[in-house]
């Protein structure tokens, strides 16, 4: 069942919560807002998550898993002492690996779908897979769509492939993921909805992982 206005109210209340969390990144100032965070962001998250994981199961089958990121940074080695991340972060994840993101942020509201990182098998069968045509049917699906990709994570092609491959860029990756941006106007008038529009739109992409991973 859908939630139209809790969802929506995650969006504005979210963005911000986040904004005075930027400017009171403390654990005091956390610990006084508790509350706020679970009322507002949390409980209508794991909702959210839970609407999305209905229509995602039906197309994509059992054992999706949902995940709810938690605020708390890893302070062990990093300069930034700051202890809470300014974003919200959720995923739904199948058991390959595949997976769809949702992150709000001040700055931005982004979801996505892919493979956060190619297993050893699956970067072998990748760059495979990408030299021979079935990569190129790929890279026609990306052309054709209104995702952005990430930077390769190679700065050079890995061998025995020529740096002149046609599809050098996908070859000089460890992982697929595509991203929609501007989605600010679609969640505050449901969000539910624009997820689940954003996820059918990356269909392509996923079946094209689902049918070769």
């Amino acid at each position: 069942m859908a939630h139209p206005v809790e969802t929506k109210h995650l969006f504005n209340d979210a963005r911000a919560f986040l904004d005075d969390l930027a400017a009171n990144n403390s654990r005091a100032w956390f610990k006084q807002n508790k509350t706020r965070y679970d009322n507002t962001l949390k409980r209508p998250a794991e909702r959210l998550m839970a609407d999305l994981a209905v229509p995602l199961s039906r197309s994509y089958g059992a054992g999706l898993k949902t995940k709810l990121f938690r605020p708390h940074r890893d302070l062990r080695f990093s300069e930034d002492k700051t202890p809470y991340h300014v974003h919200l972060h959720m995923m739904w994840s199948l058991p390959d690996g595949r997976a769809w993101m949702f992150g709000i942020a001040p700055d931005y509201a982004s979801f996505g779908a892919g493979i956060m990182q190619f297993t050893p098998e699956q970067l072998i069968r990748w760059r495979n897979l990408i030299a021979e045509p079935d990569g190129a049917e790929l890279a026609s699906i990306l052309d054709a769509g209104v995702w952005r990709t990430s930077e390769a994570e190679l700065k050079r092609v890995p061998p025995p492939h020529s740096t002149e491959h046609p599809r050098a860029g996908l070859l000089r990756r460890k992982s697929l993921v595509v991203w929609q941006d501007g989605l600010d106007e679609q969640l505050q008038s449901d969000a539910l909805a624009a997820l689940t529009k954003a996820a059918q739109s990356a269909d392509p992409v996923m079946r094209w992982l689902e049918h070769h991973f």
